[in-house]
């Protein structure tokens, strides 16, 4: 069943993020705005605050988040909402230490997680893998996840509302 704006995800590659800084307030409103078409997927000044504190990203400079930070808030932000804190460290690793640049970690990552969300709302022919690596199928298969999660949040949302 295919589901209106279900497959509208478009995340902004590493080049189109913000080149200068943005202070925690910006960071969050902007990586809302978005994540918005994933619906339940949120991040709070808090919740950077304590990725920063527990070194899941790095510190802002002077106050100020660059894109490095933004890269790894889009992976943490999406990835929480499927996996153990535990898993989620040793993912971020994989996605931090891939054999890409940081770059097209991010950028790899996104086109993984919109053509997943494509193919759950049924607007795409579900492809072959292109993974080469075991941390390249995890983040496909990572993306999967997220992408079907955010169906059935949709569809239990959809649902409740018609009941009110």
């Amino acid at each position: 069943m295919k589901q209106e704006n279900a497959g509208a995800l478009h995340l902004p590659r590493y080049a189109a993020l913000p080149t200068m800084g943005l202070y925690l307030e910006q960071v969050a409103d902007y990586l809302n705005t978005q994540l918005a078409p994933l619906g339940d997927v949120r991040l709070t000044s808090a919740m950077v605050s304590n990725y920063v504190k527990h070194h899941l990203i790095a510190r802002p400079t002077k106050k100020l988040y660059g894109r490095d930070q933004l890269a790894d808030l889009v992976f943490i932000a999406v990835a929480k909402n499927v996996l153990p804190l535990a898993d989620l460290r040793v993912a971020i690793r994989v996605q931090q230490n891939s054999r890409f640049d940081r770059a097209s970690a991010h950028d790899y990552f996104c086109q993984e997680l919109e053509a997943a969300v494509q193919v759950v709302a049924g607007g795409a022919i579900s492809p072959a893998p292109h993974t080469q690596t075991a941390a390249q199928q995890m983040l496909h298969d990572l993306a999967r996840a997220v992408a079907y999660k955010a169906s059935v949040d949709r569809f239990f949302a959809a649902t409740h509302a018609s009941q009110d």
